[in-house]
């Protein structure tokens, strides 16, 4: 088995369900919209997703450390339209899967650090970030977004088959 191979084919099949779920999103929607007081808004959850397959796994992949200290801080993405959004997830993926591409060998060793405030928050070599940090977390909050758009109406599309609008 090549793992190098296998992990770009999980990444483009994760990356093609992310894209899918995004694009259910109704250009309409209320970006500001939140399904309780701690919950992210709608906008700033797809942006935190467009930074998965975009600028976060591009970091993981090219870097290795990402330090915030005092002072320091950091304006996530929250797109304003659906639209941009999109035209963004688009832009940073090609440079990601380049980026992904061009990771082999011992490169998938060498630990990746991200602290913050003189916190270490990750220390992990650089295969299980980019599955942990990267790609499960990217699955786990497209599973949150499924949940934002049934709220608001939206049909939900399948992701390892078809959804119950699929159907």
């Amino acid at each position: 088995m090549d793992a190098q191979k296998e992990l770009i084919a999980e990444f483009d099949r994760e990356a093609a369900n992310t894209r899918k779920m995004l694009d259910a999103i109704p250009a309409d929607a209320d970006l500001s919209f939140k399904p309780h007081p701690k919950s992210m808004s709608l906008g700033r959850l797809v942006g935190h997703l467009t930074d998965f397959a975009g600028e976060w796994a591009h970091s993981v992949l090219t870097k290795d450390k990402i330090e915030f200290g005092q002072g320091d801080s950091w304006e996530p993405f929250v797109p304003t339209s659906k639209t941009q959004a999109l035209e963004k997830f688009d832009e940073q993926l090609g440079t990601t899967r380049a980026a992904l591409t061009a990771t082999t060998g011992d490169k998938w060793d060498r630990n990746f650090q991200l602290v913050w405030q003189g916190m270490t928050v990750i220390d992990d070599p650089k295969h299980q970030v980019f599955r942990e940090a990267v790609l499960n977390h990217m699955i786990h909050h497209r599973g949150q977004l499924t949940v934002y758009l049934r709220l608001i109406g939206a049909k939900v599309p399948g992701t390892y088959g078809p959804s119950a609008d699929e159907m």
